[in-house]
């Protein structure tokens, strides 16, 4: 660990024109590396029904989600393979090829044929495209942080590095825009159909771009000054992970910092979005212009707690934003509902949907096959048309055999008994228990969805900024933080894989498990424990084992 401290550090340093191009080219190629990775979970909804239309529409809607995040389960490995390659190669040359393999998959994507085109074959070459984007992105942060840090002065590491913490966020706020653009221009129905396309194909053009501005850069004279001295490491996976005192705080990292960060930003950023379109009902188009608005916002203060964790460190503004997280997640997204869908809201205080059946005859509304239709149980006759019809419910246990019951307000409705219905009359008994279900629902006022007039948008404005400044909080300040834990020979490789299982693996399996959490229960909110119970996590052990850093001295 990188122990030293610098307390003759100077009042006043103005960037020179080197260190500008430094942040600039480093923050403008990463933004594009975020760009191309978050297109996909911004056309998640649509993605689903063009790769796994032939499932059930849950399951396909979570598969697509699975698939977002197959591109996080391998940011670990690709940390590994990158941050061993950047501690032995060099800073530069392998954030190069991290950005050529990221630009390339993303391309392809967006000339993929789709299920109905080649069948089982599309949504596999999806799963691939995701695979090597994640892989490239594992080694894109940890040498873009690695890099912009060393070339910091000491007084300004939080600074300096937090443009490069901005850019995951300008990255989806440029990604949402030429969704927004596209969407626009062409309609609904094009995009849909093939305008989607558009997004992943265009950025052909700003790999060659951040491909240019990236070679202008010469390497991190930290690593320049190891190379020409004969220090580099030779086995930096060794030095980091095989030895204790070195991997003692890549653990300290993962839990007591990175871990929390990491749902905080996902839930900020990607749970919201997905939260406010599928179970709130929010047109697509009108989700994103809401969500860039907020991160319009939102992004300039990644800067201000970078600058104020040069000045108070980088450990209370990580710990204030994760008990931020625990503390009020629950109130916000509730009155996110109010705010985006107050029919909704209102339906749900006043007209509960409720179950009444026996758990054990239910099965998990997610489906690993993909072909579960949910009709064999009376429970999951029920449950799949509420899941199906974003309605949050509760659940009532009966006793075992009990033929599942619906409730809207003060009406039930008795889900057919597949033991005692076959064929066609299963299908019409289904049908015609829907139907029913789904005027009742009309009645008590459950809406199809959010009516655009009724969206009070400078609230729902106003309740995602709050979300995305606690991102700002946790996550403006983690790339100092990191790069002064570890000492300069192992730096990139480990820093690289705390940052990349937490965000890989907490954060990026974020908005599957919430979902799959949600389709087991009914209950629309019940997915933020999964963030909540992580932050809480964090910060018990970010109090406990979490040192200071701000001070130190990263050039040995």
């Amino acid at each position: 660990m990188a122990t030293s401290t610098d307390d003759t550090m100077p009042k006043h340093h103005e960037a020179t024109q080197s260190e500008k191009l430094v942040i600039t080219a480093s923050s403008l190629g990463t933004v594009f590396e975020w760009y191309d990775f978050y297109l996909y979970g911004l056309l998640a909804t649509i993605i689903s029904a063009q790769f796994f239309s032939g499932v059930n529409e849950t399951t396909g809607f979570i598969f697509a989600l699975a698939a977002f995040a197959a591109g996080f389960a391998v940011r670990p490995f690709g940390a590994l393979v990158f941050g061993r390659i950047g501690d032995m190669v060099g800073r530069k040359n392998t954030f190069l090829v991290t950005m050529g393999l990221m630009g390339l998959s993303t391309f392809m994507v967006g000339i993929l044929p789709s299920y109905a085109s080649i069948g089982v074959a599309a949504p596999i070459m999806l799963l691939i495209m995701r695979l090597v984007q994640g892989l490239a992105l594992g080694g894109e942060y940890g040498g873009a942080a690695t890099y912009v840090a060393e070339h910091a002065p000491n007084h300004k590491r939080g600074l300096y590095t937090s443009f490069i913490q901005t850019t995951a966020t300008l990255g989806l706020f440029a990604a949402l825009l030429v969704v927004i653009g596209t969407r626009t221009l062409i309609g609904e129905e094009a995009f849909k159909d093939w305008g989607w396309r558009v997004p992943f194909l265009v950025s052909i053009l700003l790999l060659a771009v951040s491909m240019w501005i990236r070679m202008q850069l010469a390497e991190s004279p930290v690593f320049q000054k190891m190379k020409d001295e004969g220090t580099t490491s030779k086995a930096p996976l060794t030095e980091a992970f095989g030895q204790w005192k070195n991997a003692k705080w890549v653990l300290i990292a993962l839990v007591g910092a990175v871990a929390g960060q990491a749902v905080v930003w996902y839930t900020g950023q990607f749970y919201a979005m997905f939260f406010l379109e599928k179970m709130l009902l929010v047109d697509g188009a009108t989700t994103n212009i809401l969500i860039a608005i907020a991160l319009a916002i939102g992004t300039p203060f990644f800067i201000f707690f970078g600058w104020l964790s040069d000045k108070i460190g980088r450990k209370p503004i990580i710990m204030v934003g994760c008990a931020l997280a625990v503390l009020t997640y629950f109130p916000a997204f509730k009155a996110l509902s109010e705010a985006a869908n107050p029919a909704l809201a209102h339906a749900q205080a006043n007209a509960p949907v409720t179950v009444i059946t026996n758990d054990d005859d239910c099965s998990l509304q997610f489906d690993p096959v993909g072909r579960n239709k949910f009709d064999a149980k009376s429970c999951d006759i029920a449950k799949a048309f509420l899941a199906k019809s974003s309605v949050s419910y509760s659940s009532v246990e009966a006793a075992a055999g009990t033929v599942a019951q619906v409730t809207v307000g003060g009406e039930t409705f008795t889900a057919p008994d597949p033991a005692k219905v076959t064929g066609d009359d299963r299908k019409a008994a289904i049908t015609a228990f829907q139907g029913d279900v789904k005027a009742a629902l009309t009645k008590a006022g459950y809406p199809s969805k959010a009516e655009p007039d009724q969206i009070n948008k400078p609230l729902t404005v106003a309740i995602l900024t709050y979300l995305v400044l606690l991102v700002t909080m946790v996550y403006g300040p983690i790339a100092a933080l990191l790069v002064e834990l570890f000492p300069s020979r192992i730096r990139y490789t480990s820093m690289s894989l705390p940052y990349h299982i937490g965000n890989g693996w907490f954060g990026g399996f974020l908005p599957t498990t919430a979902f799959a959490m949600v389709a087991a229960t009914g209950d629309i909110y019940y997915g933020l424990w999964y963030p909540i119970v992580v932050a809480g996590l964090t910060l018990v052990a970010g109090l406990l084992f979490l040192p200071e850093t701000f001070k130190r001295n990263i050039d040995d």
